[in-house]
């Protein structure tokens, strides 16, 4: 059974959202390049799938766009050619490499996660907090930023029962960010 990741950035105040002061630099590009090319697959809720696919999915011209550095191209490139899943009940179709996942959630993840490979990737803040309730994520990691939001959305606000989690692997940064590698060490589904 392949595990299932759930990667986010965050601030020391827990704070998710993509604005709250957390602009990829070249070293985390890479670190979440590499990350993202363990994945077999990625798994998105419509929200983050739209976001990432607006930000990441090559033009048809074939060139990537002129706001873009090029130790950001590696990782535009990883995460384009990625196979998608993407849980939502309200788009009808999605491309970009992409499948929809529809009805029921557990039961769609359970499927995903008893294909051979290496291992699916969750990203985003709802689709998350769901994973987490049902036990279906075995392994979450944080990228946490040395930056204070004092605002904006949460890690797994809302999650209705606590999860023990044991430290299983943390790299930092040169920035001060640290990556923290966990698994829970308890099912709670």
């Amino acid at each position: 059974m392949r595990p299932l990741r759930y990667s986010i950035n965050g601030t020391l105040d827990g704070c998710c959202h993509h604005e709250a002061g957390l602009p990829p630099d070249e070293e985390s590009m890479r670190y979440w390049t590499a990350e993202m090319e363990r994945a077999d697959a990625l798994l998105f809720g419509r929200v983050t799938y739209e976001m990432m696919e607006s930000a990441w999915r090559k033009p048809a011209t074939g060139t990537w766009p002129d706001w873009m550095d090029e130790w950001q191209i590696p990782f535009a490139e990883t995460i384009d050619r990625a196979k998608k899943y993407v849980v939502s009940s309200t788009l009808s179709g999605v491309d970009w490499n992409a499948d929809l996942v529809q009805g029921d959630l557990g039961q769609a993840v359970q499927r995903l996660k008893q294909e051979p490979g290496e291992g699916l990737w969750v990203g985003g803040v709802t689709l998350p907090l769901a994973l987490a309730e049902l036990g279906l994520i075995d392994e979450y990691e944080f990228l946490v930023q040395p930056v204070v939001a004092g605002h904006g959305p949460t890690l797994l606000a809302g999650l209705g029962e606590r999860i023990q989690l044991e430290l299983v692997d943390r790299h930092e940064f040169r920035s001060g960010a640290v990556a923290l590698r966990y698994r829970p060490t308890r099912v709670t589904a």
